[in-house]
């Protein structure tokens, strides 16, 4: 299902709420005016909005990581102050999105209390046309996916740059969390997996820095790259789960319920 965004002219003074309140509103048709070119930023608060619609007071929802979940977030925090949503409960994939729950008054709990979660909202890497993922390029992907695989319905909020034709597609990292003892041990390995498919591996370090990053759960996180597609997804993930030393991996397969994707020209909502 896609919705158009309409065609209006923007003051320098307008705001991003007042492009999503035009998205889903209907009005008298007027001459054509200049289109609105929208940054990475506001496409991503548009499919973090829209997402938030999903949400009903007395949910139990996962709340995601990373640029475009924090926008929904923030929403969901608003939408309590106002009175809209109530007894919400969180339960945040990162400490990172605990800190920002808290600021913005959601309150929070954990999986040992809340084994089933209504309602996750989480943003994506890649997203392939079955609603295959790749997350965890932010570090969260362990935490992520034990809370969105714990959900009913999983709503993955994207810019349309996140879609690719088949995992790796982006050329970017698939990242796979590993325990620190001989990491590079393991790195090898994982990389010797993939070499039909042109796969190099990188030990994820802190930015201006040589020491590794070291996720919520004290792991390390290898990063592979493919030049070409890796096949059978199902089997890649057996494959990189067998090895000892790997924690999780960040294909996020068959997990998806609902993709909603914000371009130039609108909104899509894909259903799985």
């Amino acid at each position: 299902m896609a919705i158009a965004f309409p065609r209006f002219v923007c003051s320098e003074s307008s705001s991003i709420e007042e492009v999503i309140a035009a998205s889903s509103s209907s009005s008298i048709p007027s001459p054509p005016p200049q289109p609105v070119f929208l940054t990475q930023d506001e496409l991503k608060q548009i499919a973090a909005y829209k997402a938030v619609e999903f949400v009903e007071s007395g949910m139990v929802l996962g709340l995601g990581t990373g640029s475009t979940a924090k926008y929904a977030v923030e929403r969901i925090g608003e939408l309590l102050q106002q009175g809209k949503l109530k007894n919400i409960v969180g339960i945040p994939t990162s400490k990172q999105t605990e800190e920002q729950a808290l600021s913005v008054g959601i309150p929070l709990s954990d999986l040992d209390s809340h084994p089933t979660v209504d309602l996750a909202i989480d943003g994506a890497d890649e997203v392939d046309p079955y609603l295959n993922l790749v997350k965890g390029r932010g570090g969260s992907l362990l935490r992520e996916k034990m809370i969105e695989g714990a959900c009913k319905k999983f709503v993955v909020i994207v810019d349309e740059s996140k879609l690719v034709p088949y995992l790796g597609g982006s050329l970017l990292a698939m990242p796979v969390e590993i325990v620190p003892f001989c990491w590079k041990f393991t790195e090898e390995r994982l990389r010797r997996l993939f070499q039909d498919s042109g796969s190099v591996t990188k030990l994820r370090t802190f930015k201006d820095s040589d020491e590794p990053f070291v996720t919520d759960n004290a792991n390390y996180i290898v990063d592979l790259y493919f030049e070409k597609d890796i096949g059978d997804l199902n089997v890649a993930s057996d494959l990189i789960l067998r090895l000892p030393g790997v924690v999780e991996h960040g294909m996020f397969l068959n997990m998806a319920t609902t993709v909603i994707v914000a371009g130039e020209l609108g909104v899509t909502v894909k259903n799985k």
